[in-house]
């Protein structure tokens, strides 16, 4: 326990996690409000539509940068979804960015 400095150090550094978002989100521009979104805050990463009708990908980014889109992502999304769930699992510090910016991916 290093007290009240110990979570601003933990802001700075980079952050990786996957998400799964349930509802309706696919047909309803879901992936490219994410990926504005995403640019907007300055993560990379990537979206993509399942075959079972979620939406998944992957964010990267500085920590807090990070918690704000899977706010997004759980509350709001784009205009005409509906959005039931948002899962993020497989959460871990990296070193450095792995993607050189958001893509939609098919």
């Amino acid at each position: 326990g290093g007290g009240g400095g110990a979570a601003m150090a933990e802001d700075e550094g980079l952050v990786s996690v996957d998400y799964e978002v349930s509802g309706k989100v696919q047909g309803v521009f879901f992936r490219k409000y994410t990926q504005g979104e995403a640019k907007r805050l300055g993560l990379v990463g990537w979206v993509q539509n399942t075959s079972h009708g979620t939406v998944q990908g992957q964010i990267q980014g500085p920590t807090a940068r990070v918690r704000e889109l899977q706010e997004w992502l759980r509350k709001i999304g784009s205009p005409q979804s509906r959005i039931s769930r948002a899962e993020f699992r497989n959460e871990k510090k990296i070193k450095a960015l792995e993607h050189k910016e958001f893509q939609i991916l098919k």
